[in-house]
């Protein structure tokens, strides 16, 4: 079952478009994760089966219709991006110990953490692979991806260095683990239908912005949301120590002269014990009602709306209506 519900689109045809190709990309990613291998073939399709926004391909697919989406290039270009996409979260999982994905067990929690390793491995080959197909130039923009990937990773987990401002820090993680990706979804779909380099220029910056936009969305939702319809407990970053943009705006805060006795308290209560279901519910009903979540929100809406201000060089159509009701469906979601 494939959707279009990642991304808005208010035309009928589009949808129907889109719909039409996503199934493409679909059953090629079936085909791509295959392997003789009994053990490979099931660790590999584990994340595939369990489904996902696929919002990746379909932003490629997307902005394929500024040119000829009908491209092959297209589909595979869009296969890449979520083989890639796949290939991190067997990582990201590993090393977060996160006991679900997409609903359904992490591969670690099946099969260990070396298997679950070497199944990112195994996709990022699978990807490699693919995008050769494609040519030098599509082979040297996934090589500097992955890398900024990786260097997302690495940073988030050693944290900034002395004399680092963490907010910048952490801004620059979320550029490379998240916005890198949408950027080149983006960018492959643009070139491989054949558009303009101003074109390609135009929908890489915006997928850069709005994957900022996107994950410090993310911060707000994960305080804000309700855990019923997210199936996710409200918090849980609080609980595994991971930075958001709010705490992090909170010490921020609490390491200036402007800081109040509230502020102080609560950070305290946030750097004690949380394992209790109790405990985490109180701080996180604390947090929420702080200055710092509007002020992350804030920000996440500014963001969405210079990523809007990015495509207005690009014709007035569905395409360009399909974007812009993306990066305004991201600042609802933070509302």
């Amino acid at each position: 079952m494939t959707s279009t519900a990642a991304i808005p689109l208010a035309d009928p045809a589009l949808a129907d478009r889109l719909t039409s190709r996503l199934a493409l990309v679909e059953e090629a990613l079936r085909d791509a994760v295959a392997h003789a291998d009994a053990l490979a073939d099931d660790a590999s399709r584990h994340l595939v089966n369990a489904g996902g926004k696929r919002l990746r391909p379909l932003l490629t697919l997307l902005v394929a219709e500024l040119g000829d989406g009908t491209r092959r290039e297209v589909v595979d270009a869009a296969v890449v991006v979520e083989l890639t996409h796949l290939a991190t979260l067997y990582h990201d999982d590993v090393m977060d110990s996160a006991p679900l994905r997409r609903g359904a067990p992490s591969a670690h929690e099946v099969w260990g953490n070396s298997v679950a390793i070497l199944t990112g491995d195994l996709l990022f080959a699978r990807a490699s692979s693919t995008v050769a197909g494609l040519g030098p130039e599509a082979v040297r923009i996934q090589a500097r991806t992955f890398e900024r990937l990786c260097l997302g990773q690495l940073h988030e987990t050693v944290g900034p260095r002395d004399g680092d401002d963490p907010v910048e820090h952490y801004l620059q993680v979320l550029a490379d683990k998240t916005a890198s990706l949408l950027a080149t979804s983006a960018r492959l779909g643009a070139m491989f239908a054949g558009c303009t380099p101003a074109v390609v220029h135009t929908v890489t910056e915006f997928g850069e912005r709005i994957g900022v936009a996107f994950q410090l969305a993310d911060d707000v939702i994960d305080l804000t949301a309700d855990g019923a319809l997210t199936g996710k407990t409200p918090g849980t970053d609080l609980r595994e120590r991971v930075p958001t943009m709010p705490v992090l705006l909170l010490r921020a805060r609490c390491a200036s002269p402007d800081a109040t006795d509230e502020d102080l308290a609560l950070l305290a209560r946030l750097d004690g014990d949380l394992t209790d279901d109790a405990a985490l519910a109180s701080a996180v009903t604390a947090l929420r009602e702080h200055a710092v979540v509007g002020q992350t929100r804030d920000r996440a809406v500014a963001l969405a709306r210079d990523a809007v201000r990015v495509l207005e060089p690009l014709p007035a159509g569905p395409v360009k209506d399909a974007l812009v009701s993306f990066a305004d469906a991201l600042v609802d979601r933070a509302s």
